[in-house]
C-alpha cells in the first residue's frame, strides 16, 4: 500500500493494510455485529464528509458480550463509536451500549506502532498483528495506579488489528 507524496511520488504507508474492505459500509457490513447502529451514529457526525481511512476492531467476552469498535477519519476529526453489550442483570436482555466519541487530530502530539512478526518455515517473514496508539493534549481522568500520585497523565488513544484474532477483515 502507498500514499500520495507531496510532488506526485508514492510514498510507502505507514501502518500497512490487509483488510479486502475499501469502504466504511462494506467493512462494518462484514465485520460488526450492530453496523446498522455504528453507521447511523457516525453518519450523525460525518454529514457527508469523506471517510479518509477507518479501524474496525471486534471481540467477544463472557461477561459483556460482544464489544465492537469503529474509528473514522475525515481528515480533521477522529470519530469513534464504541459498541458493547450490557452485562446481564445490568439491563434487559438483549441492551447494549452505544457511544460516540470526536477527537479533533489537533489533539494528537504523538503516533507510534508495534508491529509483531512471524517467521514462517521457509524463512518469510509476515505481519500479523498491528498495535497502534495516539497521545493526546487531553488529561486521562482515570485514577492513577503505580503511576505517581498527582502526577498528569496525557489520554491515549489504542488500536489493534490481528490476523489470528479478528482476521483480515479489520
Amino acid at each position: 500500500m502507498s500514499l500520495p507524496g507531496f510532488d506526485g511520488a508514492e510514498v510507502p504507508a505507514v501502518f500497512p493494510d490487509w483488510s479486502p474492505y475499501q469502504d466504511l459500509e462494506s467493512a462494518a457490513r462484514a465485520y460488526l455485529r450492530d453496523p446498522d447502529v455504528a453507521l447511523e451514529a457516525l453518519g450523525g457526525v460525518l454529514r457527508g464528509a469523506s471517510v479518509l481511512g477507518f479501524t474496525l476492531e471486534r471481540f467477544v467476552n463472557e461477561v459483556n458480550g460482544v464489544w465492537q469498535e469503529v474509528v473514522v477519519c475525515d481528515g480533521s476529526r477522529l470519530i469513534l463509536w464504541h459498541g458493547e453489550d450490557v452485562p446481564p442483570g445490568e439491563g434487559p436482555a438483549g441492551a447494549m451500549t452505544s457511544s460516540l466519541r470526536v477527537v479533533p487530530i489537533s489533539t494528537v502530539t504523538e503516533v507510534g506502532c508495534r508491529r509483531r512478526l512471524t517467521r514462517g518455515d521457509n524463512g518469510t517473514v509476515r505481519v500479523d498483528s498491528i498495535d497502534v496508539y495516539l497521545l493526546l493534549t487531553s488529561l486521562d481522568e482515570a485514577p492513577p495506579g503505580d503511576e505517581l500520585v498527582g502526577a498528569p497523565r496525557h489520554d491515549a488513544l489504542r488500536f489493534g488489528k490481528t490476523l489470528d484474532d479478528g482476521g483480515a477483515g479489520q
